[in-house]
């Protein structure tokens, strides 16, 4: 969304050249040493001892790293559609020095969408690890980063090189852990077997934040000090686990969301069951019991046909989604955030300007967009005021067609208008929340995408070598580029550390309070401006202030 300037409050604070910031390291994190020693290539293998049983990992330049970790049963069998179970350890030693196999999901060969290849083989059901990057297995009690991956509730893996937490565990001397959880058709389906709860996607990221506050210190982290961090539906994984509160002991201490899609109508049990039941029927099962002798390949094959039966013209398409279940999850993730163990969580949260453009800028089924359609789509979100939504939409994108009018308004729906409300329910109650919107556009695809969904990705990381598939980042200038990843990144390891996004020399970041609304503008200039979101805000709530 290109916000209006003449609509804005004036900016706290004088702007920091991205290509200017950082460009020599992170220096003056409070309690960071970055790691910068010569390789450890001559020390032995890392080994850990666990409940479980022993783990011998690897090490990797200055940091040892434990791959495809075991943090459930394996889901298979009788366990398909059943809650994580815990593993049953192992004999001996155990090497984790390869990753484990991703979770089942849809994948083509050869076929690369803007961001690159978003899950490659192998896949299988067995999937359930998780892979540590810690400066050291010991004492250390350093902070925690738990990253949950995205990709629309049906893509994505914990051992994607772009989800690598070697830059944090590097950079932050923080001990990073990604994975593993089921996707698709295994993870969101929902079956209400004898009053059971769904959410089985759910049951397995419970699983493995238990088994990090259980075992995390045994890698050198600090099991009271864990960010739990993820992007898209990984984000909405992260508010959906602020209620979680196990023994009375909270699991994570902090939240970053990224892009959140808090604005998703999630549907109630008997909504999810008639979803089910258009996948039985697809399948050509009767039942779950006939559906868990189907091939994992086939379950995943009739995705395809989900995409048809799901799809509404004018939103992202959703084949799975989770479940109100009132097991395991009673109500919208964006509410767990506001009162309950969630209340007490930092939360820093964002979203890109021009979130939707990722799946509908380049789609040839929405270039003839017509108005009329993009009307009619709007009275779901506006009802009668729809006319004077659109007019609004199209003055601040001065030339826009009706389907930049369209992007507009469904990135709004589903991620920043649903984030800024958190940040203002949170404020309200003097939670603590820090707010951002990513406004850096690429030139990739023309300039079509603009600030498109998962484009902060490789810069909250800083780690574009990681990201040389993905042609959504071809044509940046890499002085701002590499700038500008800097600052996020040290403002990411800053808040995952204290708590405080403020690394140094960047714009003062104030917490997002109801006086001044400040969000951190990303961008080649990064500036912090007061109700940046405040037109569109006033926009979609004319009741409110």
């Amino acid at each position: 969304m290109t916000d209006d300037p003449s609509r804005r409050k004036v900016l706290k604070n004088s702007g920091v050249l991205a290509g200017a910031a950082f460009l020599t390291g992170l220096p003056g994190l409070p309690g960071a040493s970055p790691a910068q020693a010569a390789p450890r290539a001559n020390e032995p293998s890392p080994v850990v001892d666990l409940p479980a049983g022993r783990l011998r990992g690897v090490i990797e330049g200055v940091l040892a790293v434990f791959k495809g970790v075991p943090y459930a049963a394996p889901p298979v069998g009788a366990l398909r559609w059943r809650p994580a179970q815990p593993h049953p350890g192992w004999q001996g030693t155990r090497e984790v020095t390869a990753f484990g196999p991703s979770a089942p999901q849809p994948y083509q060969e050869g076929a690369v969408g803007p961001i690159g290849n978003h899950g490659a083989p192998p896949f299988s059901e067995d999937c359930l690890t998780l892979n540590v990057w810690t400066p050291a297995a010991d004492a250390g009690k350093r902070p925690v980063l738990v990253w949950i991956h995205g990709g629309g509730f049906i893509s994505g893996s914990g051992s994607l090189p772009n989800y690598s937490g070697e830059t944090f565990a590097r950079n932050g001397d923080i001990v990073a852990v990604t994975l593993n959880y089921r996707l698709g058709p295994l993870g969101y389906l929902y079956f209400g077997e004898d009053g059971a709860g769904g959410n089985f996607w759910f049951t397995d990221q419970l699983a493995a934040l238990r088994w990090v506050r259980d075992n995390i210190a045994r890698f050198g982290g600090d099991p009271d000090n864990i960010t739990l961090a993820g992007q898209s539906g990984g984000a909405f994984s992260v508010a959906a686990l602020a209620g979680a509160r196990p023994a009375g002991r909270p699991l994570f201490r902090r939240a970053i969301l990224q892009s959140p899609p808090l604005g998703l109508q999630i549907p109630t049990r008997a909504e999810s069951l008639q979803r089910s039941a258009a996948y039985l029927k697809i399948v050509g099962v009767p039942d779950v019991a006939a559906l868990r002798a189907v091939p994992w390949r086939q379950l995943v094959d009739a995705t395809f046909a989900m995409l048809g039966h799901t799809k509404q013209w004018g939103y992202w398409s959703t084949p799975y989604l989770p479940v109100i279940d009132e097991v395991t999850l009673d109500r919208n993730p964006a509410d767990l955030l506001l009162s309950g163990p969630g209340a007490d969580i930092d939360v820093l949260i964002g979203w890109t300007r021009e979130e939707a453009n990722l799946a509908f800028a380049l789609n040839p089924e929405y270039a003839g967009a017509t108005k009329d359609q993009v009307l009619a789509r709007m009275r779901n979100t506006f009802g009668a005021r729809a006319g004077e939504a659109y007019t609004a939409y199209e003055e601040a994108r001065p030339g826009a067609r009706p389907l930049d009018v369209l992007m507009d308004l469904i990135g709004d729906d589903l991620c920043r208008m649903p984030a800024v409300s958190l940040a203002e329910r949170r404020a309200a109650r003097g939670r603590p929340v820090w707010a951002y919107q990513f406004d850096l556009p690429t030139p990739a695809y023309d300039g079509q995408l603009r600030s498109a969904h998962c484009l902060e990705l490789p810069f909250a990381f800083n780690n574009f070598d990681k990201w040389s598939q993905a042609p959504f980042l071809a044509g940046l200038d890499p002085r701002v580029r590499d700038g500008l990843a800097s600052s996020m990144h040290a403002s990411w390891i800053s808040f995952i550390r204290t708590g405080d996004p403020n690394p140094g020399p960047m714009p003062n970041w104030a917490r997002y309070e109801r006086g001044s609304r400040t969000t951190m503008r990303l961008d080649s200039v990064t500036s912090a401006v007061d109700d940046l979101a405040g037109y569109w805000r006033r926009l979609h709530q004319p009741t409110g202030r």
